[in-house]
């Protein structure tokens, strides 16, 4: 009973304490103050030479290193903001200051869109630089990180501060350089990648790395959240498993509802009694099912789901020969991102192409993972009240929401709804070509590559010319996002998350009559073709509307036949019947099942999340804990403290021959070498149990706890197997005045490398299919007896 009883506190106490740490709009009063002093500091900083303000940034360093206090912050944004005005000719708002004390205190601040994020960030960087800290300011792209850099460099070099950035082109030693500066920007996935390869260096002057210190995530919601369980992958090279193009063309002849089923969210596909004969006797009537032709089973399932669940132009496209992921959180090309390798494999067979090069993994890291290494973790994004539990959740971080500088007064009109598809696009289409002869620029927000090329189609059937942004133009899509805001302009984009590029009406190049001419016509007009998966990717649409004070609008059309909606809450149905024209009219049933699809939807992401988190967590620890030896073996004499110890007889007879410097190389090889082997088939081991895990659901066993079972108990001999393999090396190896020959005695590292991101499986997990399969059968047994 008392059990119970602190139970249930415990719980309310946790809910208390969510309700206290919800994120709330900043009080401006407790920055009142600092704000005035700031602003008074600024005139004596105003008449200082350019070689006076970086002095004065340097005695600033002095009194910082163990932190800013309020007096240190004041002088800080003083010299920032005059900093700014001379660099950048821009004069930071007070918001853009508030925005960067409060990253300086470690939160995720979220800002709205044209309110001066980047700039946010760039002051508050220069805060942790000054303190002595080192800072990694993640992107989410090449393109944004370098841009943002060389955008910022005069304000950190007239504070004394040194930048640089990593992009995927720099070389070893570019990359080298640009993190020993004291700001560094780069893209999350390029900064992970270079983790992973110091992770397989042998000797410490080929490391690239700074210990991690700072991260300020930009698009902070996108990276931690949406790409948090993304793996970053090292691999190398092996035998090719490539797919297998028969088995893809026996695929191709099947049929939903007759060979194959899918499950209701789309998320699964098996094949039915009948297809399996089918396929058994295209294959040679074999038994698929038979331990014997396990390898075609598995390729038959890869295949399958090739065919039946990844669609092209929605899930990626198809350039010069390769099969390019999207990112559906942002609508673009994921570069170097693809699936696991049997599913890659079976897509390029499903689209004819040539294989690419597949290999074991190395080692990988996912995002979350990579995060979680640094000390101090703020961001900054347009939308993170949406997943401040997530942030807390995973993070411990918190949001601080700061107030536009001017008010917003963007009119977002309710949502159009109509019955189908077909009808609620012949209306959106209608509406743009209604607001296109006003002349005002519109922007059309859509859900994946094809309803993009599909909805610019018929506009240029209705006779209005518009620009395409998507996935497969989205080289451009710095100059085709800022002009459009000019008169007449109709831009047709998918997601505009992380697009990095405000919209100023009358266009990039427009001057104030240009502005004021379009503001008059009532700003940029947004028009949305249904509601995302997340309610943060609606609002980073709308936030391109009515950025610092402008006029502006947006609109959704929705209709009861939208895939969030079949997918998320097939029961749904108007309260009403339509119109002529197939629109429901202030129909709120029909509304509340389209954001009860749309909860539904963030429900089940965040699920996978947590779900993923939970499996992750504790290779995270175990990787941890092998990096840490690693370490040791890298940089101190560890490896040759241990295999003297272990061999003593053949580490005696060495020294004879060699000098203490080479022997100490020598051992670190071997040991090396046996780490990164025995890590690398740790992961696959890994990698097999949680793909058949889903046997212990159906045995009604608990497969997270079955899962950390077998990777405790795996692990648990790593290290002695690492020493024995080590000392077996060190006893049968050729070594020479030149070291250790490892290939003659077959210890051959990878020929090649290189890096991915696997895209999380896009089906539910094995246990969470297996479950699921039990529960239709559940509801069918149910149905029966009802």
């Amino acid at each position: 009973m008392a059990g119970d009883v602190a139970a249930f506190l415990t719980r309310v106490k946790s809910r208390f304490q969510r309700l206290l740490e919800r994120p709330s709009t900043v009080d401006l009063k407790k920055y009142a103050e600092v704000l005035a002093s700031i602003q008074w500091r600024e005139e004596r900083v105003a008449k200082l030479s350019d070689a006076e303000l970086t002095e004065a940034a340097k005695e600033l360093r002095g009194k910082a290193a163990k932190g800013l206090d309020a007096q240190g912050m004041v002088e800080l944004c003083a010299l920032g903001r005059e900093a700014a005005r001379r660099g950048l000719d821009q004069r930071p708002y007070d918001m853009q200051l508030v925005g960067a004390m409060e990253l300086l205190h470690g939160r995720v601040v979220e800002m709205g869109t044209g309110e001066g994020k980047t700039l946010a960030g760039a002051l508050a960087a220069a805060g942790y630089a000054v303190q002595g800290r080192s800072v990694h300011v993640m992107s989410v792209n090449d393109y944004l990180a370098r841009r943002d850099a060389e955008w910022m460099r005069p304000v950190y070099e007239l504070l004394g501060v040194s930048v640089g950035w990593v992009e995927q082109e720099s070389t070893p030693e570019q990359r080298r350089a640009a993190y020993r500066c004291e700001v560094t920007y780069g893209a999350v996935s390029e900064i992970g990648f270079d983790v992973l390869r110091d992770r397989l260096c042998v000797d410490s002057a080929d490391l690239v790395q700074t210990p991690p210190d700072v991260a300020l995530v930009d698009e902070a919601d996108s990276v931690l959240v949406d790409e948090a369980r993304v793996p970053l992958v090292m691999a190398g090279s092996t035998d090719d498993a490539q797919g297998d193009p028969e088995v893809a063309k026996i695929v191709r002849t099947l049929r939903p509802g007759q060979h194959y089923e899918r499950d209701e969210d789309n998320r699964n596909a098996w094949l039915t009694s009948r297809g399996a004969k089918v396929v058994e006797k295209a294959l040679g009537d074999i038994d698929l099912y038979s331990g014997d032709h396990s390898d075609r089973l598995a390729a038959v399932n890869a295949a399958l789901h090739a065919h039946a669940l990844l669609q092209r132009d929605v899930d990626y496209i198809v350039r010069d020969g390769k099969v390019h992921l999207i990112n559906t959180s942002r609508g673009r090309i994921a570069l170097l991102q693809r699936w696991p390798d049997g599913l890659q494999a079976a897509v390029e067979a499903k689209e004819r192409l040539k294989p690419t090069e597949s290999g074991e993994v190395l080692d990988s890291i996912s995002v979350q993972g990579l995060v979680g290494r640094y000390q101090r973790v703020c961001g900054m994004t347009g939308t993170a009240q949406a997943v401040a539990e997530q942030l807390r959740e995973f993070y411990e971080l918190k949001v601080s929401v700061i107030p536009p500088n001017k008010p917003c007064v963007r009119e977002d009109e309710p949502d159009r709804i109509y019955d189908t598809v077909e009808r609620k696009e012949a209306a959106l289409v209608a509406e743009i070509v209604a607001q296109h002869k006003t002349g005002r620029p519109i922007l059309v927000g859509t859900m994946d590559v094809a309803e993009s090329e599909r909805i610019a189609e018929k506009l240029t059937e209705a006779g209005v010319e518009s620009v395409v942004l998507n996935a497969k133009n989205d080289a451009q899509e710095a100059a085709i996002v800022a002009d459009a805001g000019a008169h007449a302009a109709v831009t047709v984009s998918t997601q505009m998350a992380g697009r990095g590029t405000d919209i100023r009406l009358g266009g990039a190049d427009g001057d104030d009559n240009d502005h004021d001419k379009v503001a008059d016509l009532g700003g940029l007009y947004v028009i949305a073709c249904g509601h995302y998966p997340s309610s943060r990717l609606d609002n980073q649409l709308r936030g391109r509307s009515g950025r610092q004070g402008d006029p502006g609008g947006s609109v959704v059309f929705a209709s009861l036949a939208d895939e969030l909606v079949v997918q998320y809450a097939p029961e749904a149905e108007a309260g009403s019947d339509p119109e002529d024209d197939g629109r429901y009219d202030d129909d709120v049933t029909a509304q509340r099942f389209i954001e009860h699809a749309q909860r539904v939807a963030e429900g089940v992401h965040l699920d996978i999340h947590r779900n993923t988190w939970r499996y992750t967590r504790l290779i995270e620890h175990q990787r941890d804990l092998v990096l840490a030896y690693r370490d040791d073996v890298l940089r101190t004499d560890l490896a040759a403290r241990q295999l003297a110890e272990r061999s003593p007889a053949r580490w005696k007879e060495l020294a004879e021959k060699l000098d203490d410097e080479m022997l100490t190389k020598v051992a670190r090889q071997i040991v090396l070498f046996h780490l990164d082997q025995r890590w690398s088939r740790h992961l696959a081991f890994l990698s097999d149990v949680r793909e058949t895990i889903h046997l212990r659901a159906l045995a009604r066993e608990t497969p997270i706890d079955e899962f950390h079972r077998a990777a405790i108990g795996e692990f648990r001999g790593i290290l002695k197997e690492v020493g024995e393999l080590s000392g077996e090396t060190l006893e049968s190896a050729e070594i020479g005045a030149d070291g250790v020959d490892l290939e003659t005695a077959g210890l051959r590292r990878p020929t090649s490398t290189w890096t991915y991101m696997v895209h999380d499986n896009p089906f539910d997990s094995d246990a969470e299919q297996a479950l699921q399969r039990v529960r239709a059968s559940m509801r069918k047994v149910k149905a029966g007896r009802s």
